[in-house]
């Protein structure tokens, strides 16, 4: 009974590593992609989030000098710039809420969610990854750090999908 026993035990925790190797497994996707807004790319037919990162919504506007700027376009355009560099590779380990695979990407070597922080045009998010380039967009005064704006995340629960 004892050896029986034990080839069980192998095998449950066999079983065990198995899922734990296939929970833990990033996902690389690659190709051409364009951007749909200032931290989401469509990477042949998928939507990627960009993970670390919350750009400002493509709607949305913030106030520059007292006039009105639309920085959620200007993250995206700056985001289809970005992605000139060439073919795009992302990393993901997992998902968000809406199925989109939540990805660190690079094109041109260049990691995207940096980037975008970097040029004052998202704000670091969730884990804080990018707080260092986000202090020193802040400092500069780049991008939506030269301006009045509202955190995406409190713009986006101001003007719900569909409204």
């Amino acid at each position: 009974m004892r050896i029986k026993d034990l080839v069980m035990a192998a095998l449950i925790l066999g079983a065990l590593w198995l899922l734990a190797d296939l929970l833990s497994r990033e996902e690389i996707l690659e190709g051409h992609a364009f951007a749909v807004d200032g931290d989401t790319l469509d990477l042949a037919g998928t939507r990627v989030r960009l993970t670390g990162i919350d750009a400002p919504e493509l709607r949305q506007e913030c106030m520059r000098a007292g006039r009105p700027w639309a920085c959620g376009e200007a993250a995206r355009r700056v985001l289809q710039e970005a992605l000139r560099a060439g073919p795009v590779t992302c990393a993901a380990s997992r998902r968000d809420k809406y199925g989109r695979p939540l990805a660190v990407c690079r094109a041109g070597g260049v990691d995207l969610s940096e980037h975008m922080v970097q040029q004052g045009l998202a704000v670091a998010y969730l884990g804080r990854a990018y707080a260092g380039a986000e202090a020193e967009a802040r400092a500069a005064g780049r991008g939506i750090w030269g301006a009045s704006f509202q955190p995406p995340v409190d713009w986006r629960a101001a003007h719900p999908r569909g409204s």
